[in-house]
């Protein structure tokens, strides 16, 4: 299949923007990076490509695991709303929140918004989405990258096309880190006329190499999605769960990226803010570089401070029995260290996610 017609020139780098000096604040001093032995493999770990593969059955089941995280994201927005952003009846982070549901009703309301549909508690699809992605391959850090991680959500769904077709290393994590860690595809192992649907969650999972973090890897080029980015100061907003933040952060432990590689999103001219305050940011939020939309592509020039490896006194309970690979992880770096590794507060459940839990029994 062609690339898409209407490639936008090469767009020269956007003026900085006048903004006050930035300051990255977190409630703990940046960590040094956990440079301890990685993971054990992953019991069972195997190529998805063999005959046992069964891509309804995988569909079927990650769009069942889909929803059931869109409504507790949900639950957790209407929680964050009930106070005043702050004390026992609100979130601290309500401020996200309100972000966040103003631009997703703002692509829905102006019909920007593409399937899958509502965009609310997503990364949101969005009309150009595939223009904003052929700018980005315009970039000479693209052209010149050979291993690129993409995030797996649908507006970005051509810039993995563009990885593949391109000839370059498709790194992307498996859907919410539930069943492993980061999928490897390379379009000369991929089978000919298959770049499309190794594009998607199904085909990233049928052609896809799992790897854990004791591969090793060089990352030259991170591509994520996002809600919301502000191009004064590249601080941006993902859909509330913390994926992005923890795929970077295990990237860096890896040692498969650094301070210096940069990071992208594509996103629609809609999703520019400018109210992120920078100030409120935590340790662990990942800042863009450079920001592609369907009309422009923007240099943040960004100075805040970009992760340095996991956080794991930010990780809850809660978050650790979702992600497997970062239960073994932590069990791995305990064990051969001798060292007991902090583990985040107890995240509380939504009410209506406690009473639906109750309904149950």
């Amino acid at each position: 299949m062609p690339l898409l017609l209407h490639r936008l020139a090469r767009w020269p780098p956007a003026a900085p923007l006048r903004c006050p000096p930035l300051r990255h604040v977190s409630s703990t001093a940046a960590p040094k990076p956990l440079r301890y032995p990685a993971a054990a493999r992953t019991e069972g770990a195997s190529s998805s490509s063999s005959s046992s593969f069964d891509p309804e059955a995988f569909e079927a089941e990650r769009l069942r695991l889909d929803a059931e995280a869109r409504a507790s994201m949900a639950a957790t927005a209407a929680t964050a709303f009930s106070g005043d952003g702050v004390g026992e009846d609100g979130d601290p982070k309500a401020w996200k929140w309100k972000i966040r549901k103003r631009v997703w009703d703002l692509l829905e309301a102006e019909d920007i918004a593409r399937n899958p549909r509502p965009v609310h508690h997503l990364i949101p699809n969005f009309a150009g989405a595939a223009l904003a992605a052929d700018s980005l391959g315009t970039l000479d850090v693209f052209q010149k990258a050979q291993c690129v991680k993409v995030n797996p959500d649908s507006p970005q769904k051509q810039v993995r096309f563009l990885t593949l077709s391109g000839g370059k290393k498709l790194l992307t994590p498996q859907p919410r880190l539930r069943t492993g860690f980061f999928s490897v595809l390379e379009s000369r192992t991929l089978p000919s006329a298959s770049h499309l649907e190794a594009c998607t969650s199904v085909g990233a999972a049928k052609y896809g190499r799992p790897i854990d973090p004791d591969e090793k890897i060089k990352v030259d080029l991170i591509v994520i999605g996002s809600v919301a980015v502000d191009p004064r100061t590249g601080a941006r907003l993902g859909k509330g769960e913390g994926f992005a933040e923890l795929e970077y952060g295990m990237l860096r432990y890896m040692g498969a990226i650094d301070d210096d590689t940069m990071i992208i999103t594509s996103v629609h001219d809609k999703q520019l803010v400018d109210d992120i305050p920078v100030e409120k940011l935590l340790i662990h939020d990942v800042p863009v570089d450079i920001i592609c939309t369907p009309t422009q592509v923007i240099y943040t020039n960004t100075k805040i401070p970009k992760p340095q490896g996991i956080y794991w006194e930010k990780l809850s309970p809660e978050k650790l029995s979702q992600i497997r690979i970062l239960r073994e992880l932590k069990k791995r770096i305990e064990r051969e260290t001798g060292q007991v590794l902090p583990t985040g507060p107890s995240e509380k459940l939504p009410p209506t996610a406690q009473r639906k839990r109750r309904g149950k029994r």
